[in-house]
């Protein structure tokens, strides 16, 4: 278990974990320099999270400080503060609106608004000779500097920064790229022959050294901004929603209470946050338990299947121990609070979620990666060409029109297209067949992962208890039991007893018989009289105290169906054993289909449930899956997933429940199921809204298929500039051809992207 962030002062512990938050961090390449220098102080280990915005750091010894954590992130250029503790009860009227998330993408959504407005035109203009009017190249000018300083600023001070510490990336080959384009346009235009009036960029494609006076490349420097700030803008707006995860588990809980005071004389209603241990309060069917506690007064049935995995409702009475966020299905119960706050279970949930978001490593982006090495060269190669003309005696215009060429060609105009649009196609397409991609991270994940855990309730399952067979005597018929044993179900609020009355309506196709003197017997079943007859519908034990027995025939029935891991369900009326229903979270229809295509993609299926083993092993074979873990707590899901991380594999999760989050988090690649719960969805990084595991299959396809189209459309978007690089550097660099490379690399990146539009599922 994860130890508990210790305060900011704490000197004293041998071993000290604190969580900062990490600001200014603009791609991958910044959250592993940020680790990097961590790492590097004596007794740190750290690990930053470039999704979630946090550095997780453990630290050892007495020399260390989070004051020294702080200026050693600040040394590297970027902000570090301790974040505010996360809430661990639901404050009362619901989750407090935050408009500091607002506040960091509205200024990101202007730059953008602004440099897409004004960037459109300035393409138009330099593409179409149509639109060239006599003034036009001055227009463009007016168009294009909001958009190189306001809108690109970002991208300036990102540059700037990782300047100062010795780093390129990404920001860097914008920055110089765009600032290149645009200070030569304008020296083009003032000092140049650019600014005559009438000037057009003639449509032909030679290959002629000139000085350059008469190029300007303003569309390059505005169309780059306004592409590759969309990008980012989308890819913040997808970030902000790593830490819903713990939103949607803290809006689980009861959000208010009602306390017994004065020895169970007066009733209070409170906050839940204000329980304290000790306190008695009342849960009335239906209603959610508020936290931890014992049942003190009362028996009911608790469906727990959200928070365990447990298929089959739990049974409690005086003496039993009950966890928050479960539900009362039962009876009226009065329980005595045990644990509240960060202590619950949902709260260590909670817990469990954010350290594992926090410690998933983020996947470097291609681009930063290619970027690292690229700019540098580009840059080197800049001034390698000014040096050479300079020393061949050129002259400075000759000698800067080819360096600036070098810079200018380097810009990677389709590579601002490459990801978004094939992200844009690949998740439009998978939103049509039902899968939710949350970002370009995810991809990578996609095409590494060999292993994948299935959760059972819910995911395998159906998630709801269901008749799925009926053994009767030789005296009586099916019709019959259901008749008599679905009337006195239907009117008993447990669970079970509501899957066996809407299997025996469906099964009968008519309407039930209404039950007379009907009663519940706690822990047993339902006992009354239904058209004359006195019936008994429950545990084997029920009919013992009616001196009843099972048939040899029922008996064995009874046995395979435990056996089985199913609940079965002894019926008599007048006297003697009639018939044993089974009732289970019964399979879902898809499920063996999808787990063998979950093999033909190179996965191994494990079946993870907090289920009894019989119950799990018994799916286990009828849907294929040789590898079970059962019988798992939450906690010890994550531990799992922990565990064959370990072993070398790469782990794809798929759940619905709370109890799943926190391994959804924990694994590299979570798929949650759309029909679960918000929890779930927002831990995953997949959300399959069929809710079908066939969809599972469909996703990891779409997602290797885009990750394959982003890839190769990076490829070609630097391949075309790298390949007129030689004609740059040798002074040959034509502005046609440079525009026209710069738009068939876009044209060709962006009908790449749309084959993904043919992408079909393998569902059906």
């Amino acid at each position: 278990m994860p130890t508990t962030p210790a305060a900011p002062a704490a000197r004293t512990s041998p071993e000290t974990e604190v969580e900062l938050a990490i600001g200014g961090m603009t791609c991958a390449s910044c959250a592993a320099r940020v680790e990097k220098k961590l790492n590097r102080m004596d007794g740190v280990e750290a690990t930053v999270n470039y999704a979630t915005e946090k550095a997780k750091v453990t630290y050892r010894g007495t020399d260390v400080t989070v004051a020294d954590l702080v200026a050693a992130v600040e040394a590297t250029g970027y902000t570090a503060k301790e974040p505010p503790p996360v809430r661990t009860d639901p404050p009362p009227g619901g989750p407090a609106r935050e408009p500091a998330a607002d506040d960091e993408l509205l200024p990101l959504r202007r730059r953008l608004l602004t440099a897409t407005l004004l960037a459109v035109p300035v393409v138009a203009m330099a593409m179409v000779p149509a639109l060239q009017i006599e003034y036009w190249q001055w227009l463009s000018l007016t168009l294009a500097a909001p958009v190189v300083t306001y809108a690109a600023w970002p991208f300036h001070r990102a540059a700037w920064t990782n300047a100062k510490h010795g780093a390129a990336t990404m920001d860097t080959l914008i920055s110089v790229g765009t600032s290149a384009a645009f200070l030569w346009s304008v020296w083009a235009l003032f000092f140049g022959t650019a600014g005559t009036p009438g000037m057009t960029h003639p449509f032909e494609l030679t290959v002629s050294r000139g000085d350059g006076a008469g190029n300007i490349y303003l569309e390059a420097a505005a169309g780059v901004t306004a592409f590759i700030l969309a990008g980012r803008y989308f890819e913040a707006r997808s970030k902000r929603k790593a830490g819903a995860a713990l939103k949607a588990l803290l809006e689980l809980g009861a959000k208010s209470v009602t306390v017994l005071r004065d020895g169970g004389n007066r009733q209070e209603t409170i906050p839940t946050d204000r329980l304290a241990v000790g306190d008695r309060f009342l849960v009335r069917p239906g209603e959610k338990i508020a936290t931890d506690g014992t049942v003190v007064e009362g028996t009911s049935a608790v469906d727990a299947a959200l928070l365990t995995g447990e298929s089959v409702p739990v049974e409690v009475a005086p003496g039993d121990t009950v966890t928050g966020a479960t539900l009362n299905a039962g009876g009226r119960l009065v329980v005595e609070a045990t644990r509240v706050g960060a202590d619950t279970q949902l709260a260590r949930i909670a817990k469990l979620v954010e350290d594992a978001q926090n410690g998933k490593a983020a996947a470097q982006r291609l681009a930063d990666r290619i970027s690292a090495v690229f700019v540098p060269v580009v840059i080197a190669l800049a001034l390698g060409t000014l040096g050479f003309w300079l020393g061949t005696g050129a002259g400075l215009t000759a000698a800067f029109t080819a360096a600036v060429a070098v810079l200018i060609i380097a810009c990677p105009c389709a590579l601002g297209l490459a990801t978004p649009t094939a992200l844009m196609v690949g998740t439009g397409r998978g939103a049509q067949l039902g899968i939710l991609i949350k970002g370009p991270e995810v991809l990578e994940s996609t095409r590494r992962a060999d292993t994948i855990v299935l959760d059972k309730t819910g995911t395998v399952t159906t998630g709801r208890m269901t008749l799925l067979a009926v053994h009767t005597a030789p005296t009586t018929t099916e019709t019959e039991v259901l008749r008599l044993a679905g009337a006195l179900e239907h009117a008993s609020e447990h669970p079970i007893a509501r899957a066996v009355a809407a299997g025996a309506v469906e099964r009968t196709g008519g309407p039930l018989p209404t039950p007379e003197d009907f009663a519940n017997v706690p822990g047993l079943g339902v006992q009354g009289v239904v058209e004359g007859h006195a019936v008994l519908v429950g545990r084997t034990r029920l009919l013992a105290e009616w001196a009843m027995e099972l048939p040899v025939a029922l008996e064995r029935a009874r046995a395979d169906a435990e056996a089985a891991g199913r609940t079965a369900i002894a019926v008599a009326w007048d006297g003697e054993a009639r018939a044993v229903l089974e009732v289970a979270d019964a399979v879902k229809d898809t499920s063996a289909e999808a787990v063998r295509r979950l093999r033909a993609l190179g996965l191994t299926p494990i079946l993870l449930t907090g289920d009894n083993r019989a119950v799990a092993e018994s799916v286990a074979r009828e849907v294929g899956i040789d590898e079970v873990f059962a019988e798992v707590m939450p906690e010890d899901k994550v531990d799992v997933v922990k565990r064959l991380q370990a072993e070398g594999r790469s782990v794809a999760m798929v759940g619905d429940g709370v109890n799943d989050a926190a391994a959804l988090a924990q694994a590299d690649l979570g798929l949650a199921m759309g029909t679960g719960t918000d929890a779930a969805i927002e831990a995953g990084d997949l959300t399959l809204v069929r809710g079908d595991l066939l969809a599972a299959a469909d996703a990891i396809r779409l997602s290797r298929r885009t990750l394959g189209t982003i890839r190769s459309n990076l490829f070609w978007a630097f391949a075309y500039n790298v390949a007129a690089l030689p004609l740059a550097a040798a002074g040959l660099l034509n502005p046609m051809i440079a525009g026209a490379a710069m738009a068939f690399s876009s044209v060709f990146v962006v009908g790449n992207s749309l084959r993904l539009r043919g992408f079909k599922a393998a569902t059906g």
